[in-house]
Protein backbone atom coordinates (compact mmCIF):
# COMPACT_ATOMS: atom_id res chain seq x y z
CA UNK A 1 0.00 0.00 0.00
CA UNK A 2 1.35 3.93 -0.65
CA UNK A 3 2.38 5.17 2.23
CA UNK A 4 0.10 8.27 1.69
CA UNK A 5 -2.90 5.16 1.81
CA UNK A 6 -1.56 4.16 5.27
CA UNK A 7 -3.56 4.93 8.62
CA UNK A 8 -1.52 7.08 10.52
CA UNK A 9 -1.02 5.59 14.06
CA UNK A 10 0.21 7.80 16.98
CA UNK A 11 1.27 7.00 20.32
CA UNK A 12 1.32 8.54 23.51
CA UNK A 13 3.65 6.87 25.83
CA UNK A 14 4.30 8.17 29.64
CA UNK A 15 4.44 7.00 33.05
CA UNK A 16 1.46 6.29 35.48
CA UNK A 17 -0.51 10.04 36.32
CA UNK A 18 1.41 12.06 33.71
CA UNK A 19 -1.61 13.38 31.81
CA UNK A 20 -1.86 10.86 29.11
CA UNK A 21 -5.77 10.52 28.75
CA UNK A 22 -6.16 14.54 29.64
CA UNK A 23 -3.72 15.35 26.20
CA UNK A 24 -5.59 12.71 24.41
CA UNK A 25 -8.84 15.08 25.30
CA UNK A 26 -7.40 17.93 24.43
CA UNK A 27 -6.21 16.62 20.79
CA UNK A 28 -9.51 15.33 20.37
CA UNK A 29 -11.60 18.63 21.30
CA UNK A 30 -9.38 19.94 18.44
CA UNK A 31 -9.42 17.72 15.81
CA UNK A 32 -10.04 17.86 12.28
CA UNK A 33 -13.94 17.62 11.31
CA UNK A 34 -13.38 15.97 8.36
CA UNK A 35 -11.52 13.27 10.09
CA UNK A 36 -12.85 10.12 12.19
CA UNK A 37 -10.26 8.78 14.70
CA UNK A 38 -9.88 5.66 16.91
CA UNK A 39 -8.47 5.53 19.90
CA UNK A 40 -7.02 2.38 22.03
CA UNK A 41 -6.51 2.85 25.62
CA UNK A 42 -4.50 0.07 27.24
CA UNK A 43 -4.58 -0.04 31.35
CA UNK A 44 -2.06 -1.66 34.05
CA UNK A 45 -5.46 -1.88 35.73
CA UNK A 46 -8.12 -4.80 35.44
CA UNK A 47 -11.37 -2.94 34.82
CA UNK A 48 -11.01 -0.67 31.82
CA UNK A 49 -11.82 2.28 33.35
CA UNK A 50 -10.41 4.76 30.96
CA UNK A 51 -12.82 3.75 28.25
CA UNK A 52 -14.48 5.37 30.59
CA UNK A 53 -13.37 8.91 30.94
CA UNK A 54 -14.35 9.38 27.21
CA UNK A 55 -17.53 10.74 26.22
CA UNK A 56 -19.20 8.93 23.56
CA UNK A 57 -19.11 10.92 20.10
CA UNK A 58 -19.83 9.82 16.34
CA UNK A 59 -16.43 10.86 14.63
CA UNK A 60 -14.88 9.51 17.73
CA UNK A 61 -14.51 5.64 18.63
CA UNK A 62 -12.46 4.31 21.85
CA UNK A 63 -11.72 1.05 22.23
CA UNK A 64 -10.02 -0.27 26.00
CA UNK A 65 -7.85 -2.71 26.40
CA UNK A 66 -7.23 -3.27 29.94
CA UNK A 67 -5.54 -5.84 32.39
CA UNK A 68 -1.95 -6.22 31.56
CA UNK A 69 0.48 -4.33 28.90
CA UNK A 70 0.80 -3.86 24.91
CA UNK A 71 4.21 -4.56 24.57
CA UNK A 72 3.67 -8.16 26.03
CA UNK A 73 0.55 -10.30 26.63
CA UNK A 74 -1.51 -8.11 25.12
CA UNK A 75 0.20 -7.65 22.08
CA UNK A 76 -2.47 -10.24 20.25
CA UNK A 77 -5.50 -8.55 21.69
CA UNK A 78 -4.12 -5.32 20.34
CA UNK A 79 -3.59 -6.86 16.88
CA UNK A 80 -7.06 -7.99 16.93
CA UNK A 81 -8.90 -4.97 18.50
CA UNK A 82 -6.79 -2.94 15.67
CA UNK A 83 -7.55 -5.01 12.45
CA UNK A 84 -11.38 -4.54 13.77
CA UNK A 85 -11.25 -1.05 13.90
CA UNK A 86 -9.67 -0.58 11.00
CA UNK A 87 -11.94 -3.04 8.99
CA UNK A 88 -15.05 -1.55 11.03
CA UNK A 89 -14.61 1.88 11.70
CA UNK A 90 -12.45 2.82 8.99
CA UNK A 91 -10.69 5.76 10.98
CA UNK A 92 -8.31 8.17 9.13
CA UNK A 93 -6.03 8.27 12.41
CA UNK A 94 -5.58 6.33 15.17
CA UNK A 95 -4.35 7.39 19.15
CA UNK A 96 -2.92 4.30 21.42
CA UNK A 97 -1.91 5.14 24.49
CA UNK A 98 -0.03 2.50 26.31
CA UNK A 99 -0.48 1.60 30.19
CA UNK A 100 1.74 4.31 32.22
CA UNK A 101 3.88 0.80 33.24
CA UNK A 102 4.08 -0.01 29.24
CA UNK A 103 7.26 -0.26 27.72
CA UNK A 104 6.72 0.61 24.17
CA UNK A 105 9.23 -1.41 22.38
CA UNK A 106 6.95 -4.28 21.76
CA UNK A 107 4.70 -2.61 20.61
CA UNK A 108 6.64 -0.84 18.10
CA UNK A 109 7.84 -4.10 17.12
CA UNK A 110 3.75 -5.76 16.43
CA UNK A 111 2.81 -2.33 14.31
CA UNK A 112 5.63 -2.59 12.28
CA UNK A 113 5.62 -5.94 11.78
CA UNK A 114 3.96 -8.11 8.76
CA UNK A 115 0.69 -7.53 9.49
CA UNK A 116 0.25 -4.05 9.88
CA UNK A 117 3.55 -2.51 7.67
CA UNK A 118 1.21 -1.93 5.10
CA UNK A 119 -1.39 -0.89 6.58
CA UNK A 120 -0.47 2.09 9.13
CA UNK A 121 2.28 4.35 9.61
CA UNK A 122 3.23 4.97 13.00
CA UNK A 123 3.84 8.70 13.55
CA UNK A 124 6.81 10.46 16.28
CA UNK A 125 5.95 8.86 19.72
CA UNK A 126 5.29 11.72 21.62
CA UNK A 127 5.84 11.12 25.55
CA UNK A 128 4.62 12.87 28.09
CA UNK A 129 6.20 14.33 31.81
CA UNK A 130 5.31 15.39 34.79
CA UNK A 131 7.84 17.34 36.02
CA UNK A 132 7.06 16.35 39.96
CA UNK A 133 7.93 12.73 38.86
CA UNK A 134 11.53 13.18 38.82
CA UNK A 135 11.55 14.43 42.93
CA UNK A 136 10.53 10.68 43.55
CA UNK A 137 13.40 8.37 43.14
CA UNK A 138 11.02 5.40 42.55
CA UNK A 139 9.62 6.66 39.26
CA UNK A 140 12.90 8.45 38.37
CA UNK A 141 14.75 5.57 39.10
CA UNK A 142 12.28 3.25 36.98
CA UNK A 143 13.31 1.53 33.98
CA UNK A 144 10.04 1.88 32.27
CA UNK A 145 9.85 5.31 33.02
CA UNK A 146 13.65 6.14 31.35
CA UNK A 147 12.61 4.19 28.61
CA UNK A 148 9.46 5.90 27.74
CA UNK A 149 11.32 8.98 27.72
CA UNK A 150 14.16 7.61 25.79
CA UNK A 151 12.07 6.16 23.25
CA UNK A 152 9.71 8.95 22.21
CA UNK A 153 10.59 11.44 19.42
CA UNK A 154 8.97 14.29 20.91
CA UNK A 155 8.30 15.43 24.64
CA UNK A 156 5.36 16.75 26.45
CA UNK A 157 5.28 18.22 29.54
CA UNK A 158 2.65 17.99 31.12
CA UNK A 159 0.70 19.41 34.64
CA UNK A 160 3.02 22.75 33.95
CA UNK A 161 0.47 25.03 36.42
CA UNK A 162 0.85 22.11 39.46
CA UNK A 163 4.75 22.09 39.27
CA UNK A 164 7.08 24.64 40.64
CA UNK A 165 9.59 26.62 38.74
CA UNK A 166 12.57 24.17 39.74
CA UNK A 167 11.01 21.37 38.71
CA UNK A 168 10.06 22.64 35.32
CA UNK A 169 13.98 23.63 35.17
CA UNK A 170 14.62 20.23 36.33
CA UNK A 171 12.55 18.85 33.43
CA UNK A 172 14.03 21.06 31.01
CA UNK A 173 17.32 19.78 32.68
CA UNK A 174 16.53 16.45 32.01
CA UNK A 175 14.92 16.34 28.75
CA UNK A 176 18.20 18.13 27.62
CA UNK A 177 20.00 15.91 28.86
CA UNK A 178 18.38 12.56 25.94
CA UNK A 179 20.01 11.22 23.16
CA UNK A 180 18.72 11.49 20.47
CA UNK A 181 17.77 14.65 21.04
CA UNK A 182 14.13 15.12 20.74
CA UNK A 183 11.87 16.65 17.31
CA UNK A 184 10.23 18.89 19.86
CA UNK A 185 9.65 19.86 23.45
CA UNK A 186 6.64 21.55 24.20
CA UNK A 187 5.12 22.37 27.74
CA UNK A 188 1.28 22.07 27.82
CA UNK A 189 -0.73 24.55 29.45
CA UNK A 190 -3.77 23.08 31.47
CA UNK A 191 -3.48 19.65 29.27
CA UNK A 192 -3.80 21.28 25.78
CA UNK A 193 -1.21 20.57 23.37
CA UNK A 194 -1.57 22.18 19.67
CA UNK A 195 -3.28 19.50 17.31
CA UNK A 196 -0.83 20.85 15.20
CA UNK A 197 2.01 18.91 16.48
CA UNK A 198 0.12 15.45 15.69
CA UNK A 199 -1.14 16.20 12.45
CA UNK A 200 2.19 17.84 11.66
CA UNK A 201 4.29 15.01 12.81
CA UNK A 202 6.34 12.34 10.83
CA UNK A 203 7.46 9.14 11.05
CA UNK A 204 8.52 7.99 13.97
CA UNK A 205 12.62 6.70 14.62
CA UNK A 206 13.85 3.54 15.28
CA UNK A 207 13.76 2.59 18.99
CA UNK A 208 16.93 3.57 21.16
CA UNK A 209 16.29 0.12 22.82
CA UNK A 210 14.05 -2.91 21.32
CA UNK A 211 14.48 -5.02 24.38
CA UNK A 212 11.97 -5.70 26.83
CA UNK A 213 12.36 -5.28 30.63
CA UNK A 214 12.63 -8.81 32.02
CA UNK A 215 9.65 -7.29 34.38
CA UNK A 216 7.57 -6.93 31.28
CA UNK A 217 8.26 -10.73 30.27
CA UNK A 218 6.81 -11.89 33.21
CA UNK A 219 3.70 -10.56 32.87
CA UNK A 220 2.76 -13.15 30.69
CA UNK A 221 0.57 -15.18 32.85
CA UNK A 222 -0.67 -12.31 34.44
CA UNK A 223 -4.64 -11.43 33.83
CA UNK A 224 -7.74 -13.43 32.22
CA UNK A 225 -8.26 -12.06 28.20
CA UNK A 226 -12.42 -14.27 28.80
CA UNK A 227 -14.29 -11.15 28.92
CA UNK A 228 -16.20 -12.23 31.24
CA UNK A 229 -15.24 -9.67 33.89
CA UNK A 230 -16.99 -7.06 30.95
CA UNK A 231 -20.34 -8.07 30.03
CA UNK A 232 -22.14 -8.26 32.47
CA UNK A 233 -22.56 -6.11 35.53
CA UNK A 234 -22.18 -7.33 39.69
CA UNK A 235 -25.52 -7.63 41.10
CA UNK A 236 -26.66 -4.45 43.37
CA UNK A 237 -24.70 -4.80 46.86
CA UNK A 238 -22.45 -6.93 45.40
CA UNK A 239 -19.40 -5.04 44.42
CA UNK A 240 -16.82 -6.95 41.95
CA UNK A 241 -13.28 -6.71 42.69
CA UNK A 242 -10.13 -7.60 40.76
CA UNK A 243 -6.59 -7.23 41.72
CA UNK A 244 -3.16 -7.96 40.55
CA UNK A 245 0.32 -6.99 40.73
CA UNK A 246 3.18 -6.36 38.84
CA UNK A 247 6.48 -4.29 37.96
CA UNK A 248 6.26 -2.81 41.76
CA UNK A 249 2.93 -2.01 41.78
CA UNK A 250 -0.60 -3.45 43.17
CA UNK A 251 -3.40 -2.35 41.03
CA UNK A 252 -7.40 -2.94 42.76
CA UNK A 253 -10.43 -2.63 40.36
CA UNK A 254 -14.01 -2.30 41.58
CA UNK A 255 -17.41 -2.58 39.71
CA UNK A 256 -20.90 -1.56 41.16
CA UNK A 257 -24.15 -2.10 39.82
CA UNK A 258 -25.90 1.19 37.55
CA UNK A 259 -28.72 1.32 39.93
CA UNK A 260 -26.69 2.04 43.08
CA UNK A 261 -25.81 5.59 43.88
CA UNK A 262 -22.90 7.41 46.29
CA UNK A 263 -23.32 10.67 47.95
CA UNK A 264 -20.77 12.75 46.02
CA UNK A 265 -19.16 14.87 48.61
CA UNK A 266 -18.46 11.88 50.61
CA UNK A 267 -17.24 9.86 47.94
CA UNK A 268 -14.59 12.50 47.17
CA UNK A 269 -13.94 12.77 50.77
CA UNK A 270 -13.02 9.00 50.60
CA UNK A 271 -10.66 8.94 47.66
CA UNK A 272 -9.12 12.36 48.74
CA UNK A 273 -7.78 10.24 51.97
CA UNK A 274 -6.12 7.81 50.32
CA UNK A 275 -2.09 7.70 50.31
CA UNK A 276 -0.56 10.24 48.04
CA UNK A 277 1.23 7.89 46.28
CA UNK A 278 -2.48 6.21 45.17
CA UNK A 279 -3.19 6.61 41.73
CA UNK A 280 -6.62 6.81 41.42
CA UNK A 281 -9.51 6.80 38.83
CA UNK A 282 -13.37 6.16 38.64
CA UNK A 283 -16.57 6.60 37.56
CA UNK A 284 -19.42 7.01 39.78
CA UNK A 285 -23.61 7.04 39.74
CA UNK A 286 -23.79 9.69 42.41
CA UNK A 287 -26.61 12.00 43.73
CA UNK A 288 -25.51 14.56 41.47
CA UNK A 289 -25.69 12.57 38.58
CA UNK A 290 -22.72 10.49 36.72
CA UNK A 291 -18.72 11.84 37.67
CA UNK A 292 -15.65 11.33 36.64
CA UNK A 293 -13.11 11.04 39.26
CA UNK A 294 -9.35 11.26 38.36
CA UNK A 295 -6.34 11.78 41.17
CA UNK A 296 -2.77 11.90 40.58
CA UNK A 297 -0.29 13.38 42.92
CA UNK A 298 -2.86 13.70 45.69
CA UNK A 299 -5.23 16.39 43.25
CA UNK A 300 -8.40 15.50 43.15
CA UNK A 301 -10.92 16.81 39.69
CA UNK A 302 -14.16 15.93 39.00
CA UNK A 303 -16.30 15.86 36.07
CA UNK A 304 -19.38 15.02 34.43
CA UNK A 305 -19.47 11.60 32.28
CA UNK A 306 -21.73 9.62 29.33
CA UNK A 307 -20.54 6.21 31.09
CA UNK A 308 -23.67 4.37 32.08
CA UNK A 309 -22.75 0.98 32.07
CA UNK A 310 -21.64 0.27 35.79
CA UNK A 311 -20.10 2.27 38.87
CA UNK A 312 -16.00 1.55 38.86
CA UNK A 313 -13.00 2.87 40.28
CA UNK A 314 -9.45 1.48 39.86
CA UNK A 315 -6.83 2.15 42.37
CA UNK A 316 -3.17 1.58 41.76
CA UNK A 317 0.22 1.97 44.78
CA UNK A 318 3.01 1.39 45.24
CA UNK A 319 4.25 -2.08 46.40
CA UNK A 320 4.27 -1.77 49.32
CA UNK A 321 3.44 2.04 50.32
CA UNK A 322 4.84 0.74 53.77
CA UNK A 323 7.13 -1.67 54.88
CA UNK A 324 3.98 -3.51 55.58
CA UNK A 325 2.97 -6.36 53.02
CA UNK A 326 -0.26 -5.90 54.01
CA UNK A 327 -1.04 -2.40 53.84
CA UNK A 328 -2.42 -2.24 50.02
CA UNK A 329 -5.08 -5.44 51.66
CA UNK A 330 -5.63 -3.01 54.71
CA UNK A 331 -6.29 0.02 52.15
CA UNK A 332 -9.03 -1.51 49.99
CA UNK A 333 -10.50 -2.95 53.26
CA UNK A 334 -10.77 0.37 54.10
CA UNK A 335 -11.62 1.90 51.41
CA UNK A 336 -14.82 -1.01 50.82
CA UNK A 337 -16.07 0.30 54.15
CA UNK A 338 -16.09 4.08 53.14
CA UNK A 339 -17.80 3.52 49.85
CA UNK A 340 -20.46 1.07 51.71
CA UNK A 341 -21.09 4.48 53.47
CA UNK A 342 -21.19 6.53 50.97
CA UNK A 343 -23.86 4.78 48.84
CA UNK A 344 -27.28 5.92 49.33
CA UNK A 345 -30.80 4.21 48.90
CA UNK A 346 -32.27 3.99 45.41
CA UNK A 347 -35.21 6.80 45.60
Amino acid sequence: MAAASRVPVHIVTGFLGSGKTTLIHSLIEQKPVDEKWAILVNEFGQIGIDQAMFDSRDDVVVKGLPGGCLCCQLAFVLQAALVNLLARSKPDRVIIEPSGLGHPAGLLDLLRGEAFQDVVAVQDIIATLDPRRLDDPRAREHETFQDQLQMADAIAITMGDQASEAQHRQAQQFVGALWPTPKWVHIVDHGKLPVALLLESGQASQPAHTSMPDAHHALAAAPSLDGAFFDFSPPPGTPQQQTANALGYTSTGLRWHPTERFDLDLLAHCVSELPTSARVKGVFHTTDGWKRLNRADGALSVASSAWRQDSRLEVITPDPITSDALEHAALIATLHAQLARSRVEAP
